[in-house]
């Protein structure tokens, strides 16, 4: 009970701190004006994209369009980007995010609220307001799962820096279809150092899909559900897998404040279908992050974090495992779209048995271009 108020205590001091320390970057010094950004665009921007934001067609354009350019009616393109990456691109130009030198620099012409008045335009464009936007789509914890539905391959790895040796390595697919939906598909890769021989497999395989319940960029909130089954692929007797079917379920809340502050929440259950052979758990996780980019908001973006995890097997006498992940994700390429995190996660509670990991992952949004792009 200490350590979970002890928990509680060093989180609330966390947010009070970053709220305090961090200045507002998504408000306005005044209002974005659509009507005076439509005048803008349909006076500068129409030769290349066209009075209606689809872009103008290839045999009148005079330039081969790149596989990157945009048509702002879709939704789905538009809608997982946030106004900081539209805004980085018309002041700097296209390869400031690593796309096409045909999107000239318009930082010397235009004026810092012209561009927000442009950019407030152009949503106007996608006109399905279903669809999350990408300021929702917080910087990935390294354990606690988002709400925001997403098209990412991630490799995550866990080293036991104390305790007995042991690698864990997650192969990770997320994908999104339709408007709020996504699928997930998890495979773990185990090696465990077991009577001074290395032993490795595949472990439990997770197939999920995720639902986006409720959206709003005006609160700062996104609400999704998941629920998934945990295969049993994994090798019982080496302790790579649970034997047994498993149902897991869990509802994901996100909070973004005023102050890039952000607050992720995860709270679910592993159901087995055979109790004899794995006992049914519960699980909550919270993680409190800030994000701040240099470059006055536009470029590299830092997202230092701190996750609070704790799970719990329903059973007679069971104790609650309380663990701490301090942890800093950074953007690698200029597009943003790769992404690291390193961080290390820590026993709180419980600790007999229990190993102290170092964690990493590389995560490849490839919604926003291969690889090989965007450097």
């Amino acid at each position: 009970m200490h350590a979970a108020l002890r928990v509680i205590t060093f989180c609330a001091l966390f947010m009070a701190n970053t709220l305090l320390l961090f200045a507002q970057t998504l408000k306005y010094g005044k209002p974005p004006n659509v009507r005076n950004g439509e005048r803008i665009f349909k006076t500068t921007c129409v030769a290349c994209h066209a009075s209606d934001g689809r872009g103008t067609p290839q045999t009148t354009a005079g330039f081969v369009r790149p596989d990157t350019f945009p048509d702002f009616t879709r939704c789905d393109q538009t809608t997982p980007e946030p106004n900081s990456v539209w805004k980085d691109v018309i002041v700097h130009g296209g390869p400031s995010r690593g796309f096409s030198k045909i999107m000239p620099v318009w930082g010397k012409l235009l004026s810092s609220e012209q561009i927000d008045d442009v950019i407030a335009y152009l949503r106007t464009l996608c006109t399905n307001k279903h669809w999350p936007r990408g300021e929702l789509n917080l910087p990935r914890a390294l354990v606690t799962e988002k709400a925001f539905p997403e098209d990412e391959v991630v490799i995550s790895s866990a080293v036991n820096a104390r305790g007995a040796p042991g690698v864990s390595m997650d192969i990770i697919h997320e994908q999104r279809f339709g408007v709020k939906n996504q699928i997930e598909i998890d495979v773990p890769l185990e090696f465990q150092n077991q009577n001074h021989t290395w032993y490795g497999g595949v472990g439990d395989t997770t197939l999920a899909l995720k639902r986006e319940l409720f959206s709003s960029l005006r609160s700062g909130s996104i609400l999704s559900l998941q629920g998934g089954l945990l295969v049993p692929t994994g090798n019982r007797t080496r302790g790579f897998g649970s034997g047994t079917t498993t149902f897991e379920t869990f509802a994901a809340f996100d909070q973004l404040f005023p102050t890039n502050t952000f607050l992720q929440t995860q709270v679910g259950a592993d159901l087995p279908r055979h109790t004899d052979i794995a006992p049914q758990s519960i699980f909550w996780r919270i993680a409190v992050g800030q994000s701040f980019a240099a470059n006055r908001g536009l470029g590299r973006l830092w997202s230092p974090m701190v996750e609070f995890l704790a799970d719990r097997d329903l059973t007679t006498g069971a104790k609650t495992n309380w663990d701490i992940v301090p942890e800093m994700q950074v953007t690698i390429s200029r597009r943003q779209h790769i992404r690291a995190n390193l961080g290390v996660r820590t026993p709180m509670t419980n600790t007999t048995g229990r190993p102290v990991q170092l964690m990493f992952y590389l995560l490849w949004d490839w919604g926003d271009g291969k690889l090989t792009e965007g450097w």
